[in-house]
């Protein structure tokens, strides 16, 4: 007998019957999302073998001349305009010439091409316009950011029809027109299947003439910019009853442009999220007609709509939220540094006590992680790739990323960073932490339904074949497809499995490098990981079936190893992108380690708990026979933290152009306080050593000259400056009160 014929029947139509069987059935938006967007490096990382001279070639993501210009002048008169204490408790609101500023600058059109009027900026550009935006003001920068991630300018670049954007994007690149996109509603959030919001195709007789139409009435809430859009992107489920359009009833979620002033919608009440003064808020509509041609893309568009939110959303999510989240960890480790260094007690700056180093280790690690990370995902938008999985990856771990900064600054700041007023920098970031969590896809979906649900059928490479075939209606042909892509399969698992029990008793001594020199023994390391990996996958797929889909807990853990793959990834990238600095190698290191401890970690956690414990203690004989991981040793820690402690050039690179010069804003004062202190550290550590630890008794005494005695009283005067907080009278803080003309004092 034919050996092919035997296998297929033996093997391949067993697996098959048993695969159509236990493959859940995937609804029309799950498949839709599946399939948005493109597969890259993730898709490496999967084959558990990846390829870092592919990764090291990558262009590195940097700015054009044009754009430079751009963030040196509307970027920086922007900042300078912004008072987010002003913003945030007396106005509730940008100032009107902020807002007049953002359109004539165009900022509402940085990816809009420049034939439609827009700045037409590339993806990093665009990500580095908001990350300075943020790190001054969060509520322009989240103003900035939506109208240019997902709504209805790259709904249309994407799919619109060449009259929709021949009208619309000229119209939202000089601010003639505020977008919003109106999505989520109180019944449907991340479930966007149980959406109620309706859209029925009718004819009605609009100035004498009889259209073809949509009648929509919607309840939608949570909408940035929704209070002062002139123009609503709305999703909504299309029915077509008396099949004017067709024989199809039931369309789809399908996506249209509403302009706020046709009859029926109601616009304009506020959120107020977090305290956060950026507009937002609920709308409604109420048989609102609108054309046909008001759906984004025409009638060839109509029930296509999640498809294309998801596909937008691939290229969004990558850029806004990670790039919030780049700057709060930028600013947090910059500045708290600095206040650790100024700040004193018990004669010394607190951040010489290990406890506050950690913190510091934390947040330089943290920021290096997220930066890089920020840089390789741009490089690849850069490229046209709309990486569906690392936006989901970059969205999750960014944001918390972020939140883990954030508190570690404020741990350190301690009552500096809880009281607020304009001498707080923290407070703004603090309250946007749970906005960026939840928006864009909450961060618990996304971790345990999207990075490791997604990724796997779209970033493996048989996953998604083998499922088509098990789908196929014709299931002859389907059943020859999945012989094919069956047994590569087969040969894919026991060549991943040699590899994997290769490198992880060898300690990743059989993996390859690309590079030799300080970093070769980390490409190692994730060599080994990525085999350990890609196995592990293969057999809780295996294992599991299709109720993996349920075993969300194992679904995020392998999800987390994934993620952490990429980041890690990233961090060697940038390390090589930056000309391979000698000087932020105990970053990368910090970065390693931390990430082997959690990739290790969330591989315990797996083979703990998958159902199967004989394949488990096999498993974990193959892949993790030693927990060798541990994380950031201690001196390790003090290093990183010593990085941010000091003026450096290393310091600089994690600050990422957020410093501040001298000046009299809370920044200001603090970079003039730690410049001052560390000139005068040498003076002080003299007379420490002479037994003379009061200047002013060594002045008196003639230990220290004049000159010298002005400098030290400059350097304690600008530490108690900075150490100053906030109070306000009573009357200005009653409800009511004339909060315009609140002036808080300082203590």
């Amino acid at each position: 007998m034919d050996f092919n014929a035997w296998r297929r029947r033996r093997v391949s139509e067993p697996a098959y019957r048993w695969a159509r069987r236990a493959l859940p059935p995937m609804s029309a938006t799950e498949r839709e999302a599946i399939e948005a967007g493109d597969t890259w490096w993730e898709a490496d990382l999967f084959s558990g073998n990846p390829d870092w001279r592919k990764l090291l070639d990558v262009p590195a993501a940097t700015l054009t001349p044009e754009e430079q210009k751009f963030i040196d002048g509307p970027v920086a008169q922007l900042c300078a305009m912004l008072d987010e204490w002003d913003i945030s408790w007396n106005r509730r609101d940008l100032p009107p010439e902020v807002w007049a500023f953002l359109k004539s600058q165009r900022f509402f059109g940085m990816i809009i091409p420049r034939r439609y009027g827009g700045l037409g900026f590339s993806p990093y550009a665009h990500s580095e316009v908001v990350r300075r935006i943020s790190a001054c003001s969060v509520t322009a920068g989240v103003t900035a950011m939506v109208p240019n991630s997902l709504g209805p300018g790259e709904l249309l670049m994407q799919f619109g029809t060449p009259a929709q954007r021949d009208y619309w994007l000229p119209r939202l690149a000089d601010g003639r027109e505020i977008p919003c996109f109106g999505l989520t509603s109180p019944e449907a959030g991340s479930d966007a299947a149980s959406m109620t919001d309706t859209g029925v195709v009718c004819r009605q007789v609009v100035d004498g003439r009889e259209l073809i139409g949509i009648r929509l009435n919607w309840h939608k809430r949570y909408i940035t910019l929704g209070p002062v859009a002139t123009v609503l992107g709305l999703a909504f489920k299309l029915s077509d009853p008396d099949g004017i359009l067709g024989e199809m009833r039931d369309i789809g979620i399908s996506v249209a442009l509403v302009p706020v002033d046709a009859p029926g919608v109601e616009i304009g009440r506020r959120h107020l999220p977090a305290m956060q003064a950026f507009q937002n808020g609920p709308n409604r509509g109420r048989d609102v007609f609108v054309p046909l041609d008001a759906l984004i893309g025409g009638e060839e568009r109509a029930g296509h709509g999640w498809q294309m939110l998801m596909s937008a959303l691939a290229a969004g999510r990558g850029i806004s939220l990670p790039s919030l989240s780049a700057a709060a960890a930028a600013l947090g480790a910059h500045a708290t540094g600095m206040y650790a260094r100024v700040r004193e007690q018990f004669g010394l700056p607190v951040g010489r006590f290990e406890g506050v180093q950690e913190k510091l280790a934390n947040l330089a690690g943290n920021a290096y992680l997220v930066e890089a990370a920020r840089r390789l995902t741009c490089a690849a938008l850069n490229q046209g790739v709309k990486p569906a999985v690392v936006s989901g990856i970059m969205k999750y771990h960014a944001t918390e990323r972020m939140r883990q900064s954030v508190n570690d600054a404020m741990d350190v700041h301690a009552g500096r960073g809880v009281i607020d007023g304009p001498r707080n920098y923290l407070g703004s970031l603090y309250r946007a932490v749970p906005i960026a969590i939840t928006v864009e896809g909450a961060n618990i979906l996304t971790r345990n339904l999207i990075i490791f649900g997604q990724g796997a059928i779209r970033a493996h490479p048989y996953l998604m074949p083998e499922m088509l075939a098990l789908g196929n209606p014709d299931e002859e042909r389907g059943m020859e497809v999945f012989h094919d892509v069956f047994w590569r399969h087969l040969r894919h698992a026991g060549m991943t499995t040699l590899r994997a029990i290769g490198r992880a008793w060898t300690g990743g001594m059989l993996a390859p490098t690309p590079t030799a020199g300080p970093t070769a023994r980390h490409y190692r390391r994730l060599g080994r990981y990525a085999a350990g990996f890609a196995l592990l996958a293969d057999a809780a797929l295996a294992s599991l079936g299709g109720a993996l889909k349920r075993r969300e807990l194992i679904s995020a853990r392998l999800g987390d190893i994934l993620s952490e793959l990429y980041l890690l990834s990233a961090v060697l990238k940038r390390w090589e992108d930056e000309g391979r600095k000698h000087d932020d190698l105990p970053l990368v290191r910090w970065c390693m380690e931390q990430g082997a401890a959690r990739i290790e970690t969330a591989m315990d956690q797996v083979l703990s708990n998958l159902p199967g414990r004989v394949l488990a203690w096999g498993l974990r004989a193959a892949i993790l026979p030693l927990r060798l991981a541990k994380g950031p040793d201690d001196a390790l820690t003090r290093e990183c933290a010593e990085l941010l402690l000091k003026p450096s050039p290393t310091h600089d690179r994690l600050a990422a152009e957020l410093q501040r010069e001298p000046g009299p804003d809370p920044l200001g004062q603090l970079t003039r306080a730690f410049a001052l202190a560390e000139a005068v550290q040498p003076l002080r550590d003299r007379l420490r050593q002479s037994g003379l630890r009061d200047w002013r008794e060594a002045h008196r005494q003639g230990a220290i000259t004049d000159a010298q005695a002005a400098q030290l009283e400059a350097a304690e005067a600008s530490a108690a400056e900075v150490l100053q907080v906030d109070d306000f009278a009573p009357e200005e803080l009653s409800p009511g009160a004339g909060r315009d003309n609140a002036q808080p004092s300082g203590d």
